[in-house]
């Protein structure tokens, strides 16, 4: 048995769409990174890496690499795990907390767990997904982005 811990964040900015977990979710904002800026994604896909002793995410795929410009996250992920498929190891589950004061997660949560499971190629039962605010504590707090944490078990 392996376990990874993944964490990412990512500010939010205007003219961008908001991708979580794989899902669009409707919002005014958007986040901003090199790829789709997947934070949910990016966490996972750090948690199993590091489980396998793969490295990161910014090791496998680089924001200096203009082949990752605008990526969709989702791929990323199932890259990441032929990867660790590859290495021997086998997805167990994941448990994640994306934390954020806006917008409400619970509505997309199932789609996530979906996407998220499709990308894995396991049932969406394995991967558990929370939404927890952050109280108007601050960055997050003050509704300037959005951060996930992730564990993931590999055997």
């Amino acid at each position: 048995m392996r376990v990874g811990i993944g964490y990412d964040s990512h500010r939010f900015a205007p003219g961008r769409p908001l991708i979580l977990g794989g899902v669009t979710i409707p919002h005014s904002l958007g986040l901003t990174g090199h790829s789709d800026a997947d934070a949910v994604c990016h966490a996972l896909t750090d948690a199993i890496l590091g489980a396998a002793g793969l490295g990161d995410i910014g090791q496998m795929f680089p924001d200096t690499d203009p082949r990752w410009k605008g990526a969709d996250s989702v791929k990323l992920l199932t890259q990441a795990n032929l990867a660790v498929v590859e290495a021997g190891y086998h997805f167990g589950q994941a448990d994640i907390t994306v934390i954020a004061e806006a917008p409400r997660m619970a509505p997309h949560i199932a789609g996530m767990q979906q996407r998220l499971a499709d990308a894995l190629v396991v049932s969406p039962s394995t991967i558990s997904i929370k939404a927890k605010t952050n109280e108007g504590m601050g960055w997050i707090g003050r509704g300037e982005g959005v951060a996930a944490i992730a564990v993931a078990t590999l055997s």
